[in-house]
């Protein structure tokens, strides 16, 4: 007997920069996102990628849209987040929220901070809408993978869990499809009650 096949996921990826946006510079976010998530997950899986600029009726309106609509069960934003007058992707993300998860973005700020002091200036959170998990990420590509990944000593071994480890569980949590990751890239973790059995 054949173990089952991974669940197909739809998951949101959304990049937030009123340049970018505009044609100014060339977006780095998405590819970014779509080359970690390539790298970290089994699922086959199809992206619903956005590029908007710093408007927070725009970013509530398409986190809205990417859940409700698109059946996204994890979306995933970066930019937007400092302390900058047109940085309002935490409001615009707080305000379609059902629930809130301050543990990504403590844990994000904690890895961060390994590598700059203005890591405390970054408002990065994470919210639950109906069965999606939306998190806020930083907006440099270097940052990204380093806040879904965690960290490694020299020999390569987890020194920091990354965010994206307690993902899958989450999802699980809330009625969402069973996400398994490469654990080269990112060891997904779960209680062995929720490990899902294979032929």
């Amino acid at each position: 007997m054949t173990a089952p096949a991974f669940d197909p996921v739809t998951i949101g990826i959304v990049s937030i920069s009123d340049r970018a946006s505009s044609g100014g510079y060339e977006d780095k976010g998405l590819p970014a996102l779509k080359e970690w998530l390539g790298k970290a997950l089994k699922n086959p899986v199809t992206y619903e990628a956005r590029l908007i600029p710093d408007e927070q009726a725009t970013i509530s309106q398409t986190l809205t849209e990417l859940v409700d609509q698109a059946g996204c069960c994890l979306v995933l934003t970066t930019g937007g987040t400092g302390p900058a007058a047109r940085d309002v992707t935490p409001e615009a993300t707080l305000a379609v929220a059902d629930k809130e998860m301050p543990g990504f973005g403590e844990q994000m700020r904690q890895i961060s901070l390994n590598f700059v002091p203005t890591a405390i200036l970054s408002r990065q959170v994470a919210v639950i809408r109906k069965q999606s998990l939306i998190i806020n990420l930083p907006g440099q590509p270097k940052s990204i993978a380093e806040t879904l990944e965690g960290l490694r000593d020299v020999d390569g071994s987890s020194k920091v869990a990354g965010i994206f480890a307690a993902v899958p569980y989450c999802i699980d949590l809330i009625g969402g499809p069973y996400l398994e990751t490469h654990d080269a890239v990112c060891k997904a973790f779960r209680p062995k009650n929720a490990v899902r059995k294979t032929a």
